[in-house]
């Protein structure tokens, strides 16, 4: 069983999810709609098309075809929780880094369907919250975990294993991994890293110190973060774009490497360095 998992808001009366079950059934495939965003976007789905659920389903698949953009996909991780289910992204965004396929190669995902695909892992992070000592958030993110300023500037002090790392007042800081490297950190100012390597990437949000740099370090390190805010200031934690969560004044951010992994299904048809290079120009 194939999932097909569309952003009803990219992909119009899911056209392309539809032309995908169309090519996947004619390749002898079962396949089963499973949009993303249903309990938001309801509305934005044909009348009377069966749909069902990616978290009820996944256990079912073999493979989840998630058509959008790099977005879609990070919401179809947060529904999957855990469930080890190969994705293979189609790109209906701008961007698209963490998709392996255009919409003119849609045909290519029947290939996908009989195992014709490298497994790409994708190492996520584990985030917690900490507030007076009581842990009050925690979640897993694929891309990044970002703290930042409602508008206005805080003081970040972040240490590595207890070593102190760095200190800076900006807009705020990312913690990201490779996968997330070429998101928001590559935005401000972070590096780009391979999407298979394994490392936590800090890197300032605007900081207001000449000599602030990014840091790439050891997947087996512990990043603390401690967010300081005065006069009033108000900041939040989100991870992979989601939600923000309120932090306060004192509160702490840990974040390592995570025990789960994601892993995206590589065509193979573009190199990281070409897509890079295609997506960046």
């Amino acid at each position: 069983m194939i999932a097909i998992c569309p952003n009803p808001y990219r992909d119009l009366n899911c056209e392309t999810a539809l032309a995908a079950a169309a090519l996947l059934a004619e390749a002898g495939f079962e396949s089963v709609l499973c949009p993303v965003y249903i309990g938001e976007e309801t509305d934005a789905l044909p009348k009377d098309l069966p749909v069902f659920s990616l978290s009820e389903q996944a256990e079912n698949c073999e493979l989840a075809v998630v058509i959008g953009g790099d977005g879609t996909i990070l919401e179809a991780i947060r529904e999957l929780r855990g469930v080890s289910l190969p994705i293979l992204g189609i790109n209906l965004g701008t961007k698209g880094f963490m998709t392996a396929l255009e919409k003119d190669e849609l045909p290519l995902i029947v290939e996908a369907a009989r195992g014709s695909y490298t497994p790409s892992r994708r190492m996520m992070i584990d985030a917690q919250l900490w507030r007076q000592g009581k842990l009050v958030y925690a979640d897993s993110a694929l891309n990044d975990a970002v703290i930042h300023g409602y508008g206005e500037c805080v003081k970040i002090t972040a240490w590595c294993d207890g070593k102190h790392m760095t200190g800076f007042t900006g807009d705020g800081v990312i913690l990201s991994t490779p996968t997330g490297s070429t998101g928001y950190s590559m935005s401000a100012g972070g590096p780009i890293v391979e999407p298979d390597a394994e490392n936590i990437i800090l890197t300032p949000i605007c900081a207001h110190v000449m000599g602030s740099r990014s840091f790439v370090l050891d997947p087996s390190r512990k990043v603390t973060v401690k967010t300081e805010l005065q006069h009033g200031r108000r900041a939040y934690l989100s991870l992979d774009g989601a939600s923000g969560v309120d932090i306060q004044s004192g509160d702490e951010l840990t974040v390592c490497c995570s025990q789960c992994v994601t892993t995206m299904a590589d065509m193979g048809n573009k190199s990281f360095y070409e897509l890079a290079f295609e997506k960046l120009i």
